[in-house]
């Protein structure tokens, strides 16, 4: 199966991290060690700048009469409850579902809206019915009889069964082609917290879309796609507390513990030997410490910077390998389930990766769950 027009949308408002630490780091309430929390979480982030659907995040403009979620005047941090939140995220996720849905369907003139069979659309940062999948549907304008399934709140590994359930329909119906759309609006969940995972969590989210069609139909010539080899999942041991996302009054609340990277670091090698069992070549080169070599490109979502080092030290993985996953951190912060796109996204528009080249993708989440694929470089 391939993974064709794969496309990425942000909203407009871009927020730069040194600004946002300012506006966390001044809230009153805040204790002294909690200040510092805020100064090492933002400053060591390896983040430039994020976005969000809140223009009013922003320090640029004139304020708004009635803000609900950043007072400019005041420079107070606003707590609207999650109905509100809720509001806002089914008025701009549909927006970035339509939008990244058409430019995947844009990005491969050979496949119209009418020959998509069935959608399938990602997120966690939200709820509303009629959902996203019925909005696709609706406005690009997709058959009347199209299937439609939504994968929601299982967090930032989120994407990859999105991909694996599409290469399974494909695989069950040669004929069909799956759009997969992820829209993850973070940043409606932001909140003001002397509780160190919330402050860690403020410092890292951003919201994005990422989408791609997933069919059996060859791609055109010169057109650039990944094949879909291989996919598994695995949760690790221990650390089923360190990772959470849980409704709250005042929107999602996220528990992220600072154990989390070394979790992953212990557990990668376990989890990525199924994806490898398939081809004896790399399981051995993974046992010898030097899958590096033999994996050219890793598509590691970047959850957080000190996630990217533990994966990099532990799998003896090249600076260059994690280039692709340290620039949309830098360049985008952590989009939750749409993440891990927007890096795939990165290899694919690089020259460097060359036709046959492999490609080693990993995501993690709540469980703590790790999702990972291996694909191949077409075109």
């Amino acid at each position: 199966m391939l993974l064709r027009g794969l496309s990425t949308a942000v909203p407009p408002t871009q927020l730069v991290q040194t600004e946002v630490e300012q506006v966390f780091g001044s809230q009153p309430g805040l204790s002294r060690l909690a200040q510092r929390i805020v100064s090492t979480s933002f400053g060591l982030s390896g983040i430039e700048r994020r976005y969000t659907v809140l223009d009013e995040l922003t320090l640029d403009g004139p304020a708004l009469d009635e803000p609900r979620f950043y007072d400019r005047e005041s420079g107070l941090l606003l707590d609207p409850g999650t109905s509100v939140r809720m509001d806002r995220y089914a008025e701009h996720a549909t927006r970035l579902y339509v939008e990244a849905g058409r430019a995947a369907l844009d990005a491969v003139p050979s496949i119209e809206a009418a020959d998509v069979t069935h959608v399938i659309t990602v997120s966690c940062t939200g709820f509303y019915a009629p959902g996203p999948d019925f909005v696709l549907a609706r406005d690009l304008g997709l058959r009347a009889g199209v299937q439609r399934y939504h994968l929601g709140f299982m967090g930032c590994y989120a994407s990859m069964p999105a991909l694996r359930l599409a290469s399974q329909l494909c695989q069950a119906d040669p004929e069909a082609v799956v759009l997969v759309v992820s829209v993850e609006l973070c940043t409606l969940h932001l909140r003001t917290s002397n509780d160190p995972d919330t402050i860690v969590a403020t410092s890292l989210f951003g919201d994005g879309a990422g989408a791609g069609l997933v069919t059996s139909r060859e791609p055109e010539p010169g057109e650039r796609a990944f094949e879909l080899d291989a996919f598994a999942t695995r949760t690790t041991p221990q650390g089923e507390g360190a990772m959470a996302w849980r409704i709250g009054d005042h929107g999602f609340e996220m528990v992220l513990s600072n154990a989390v990277p070394s979790l992953i670091g212990e557990h990668i090698t376990g989890a990525i030997e199924p994806l490898l069992e398939a081809e004896a070549p790399l399981v051995g080169a993974l046992r010898d410490g030097a899958v590096g070599g033999a994996i050219e490109h890793w598509a590691i979502h970047p959850g957080g910077r000190s996630i990217l080092d533990h994966v990099e030290s532990t799998l003896q993985l090249a600076e260059s390998q994690l280039v692709p996953a340290r620039e949309t951190l830098r360049d985008y912060g952590n989009m939750s389930s749409a993440t891990v796109l927007f890096v795939l996204d990165r290899i694919l528009r690089d020259p460097a990766a060359a036709d046959g080249d492999r490609v080693a993708a990993m995501a993690f989440g709540p469980g703590l769950t790790v999702e990972s694929a291996l694909l191949t470089v077409r075109g």
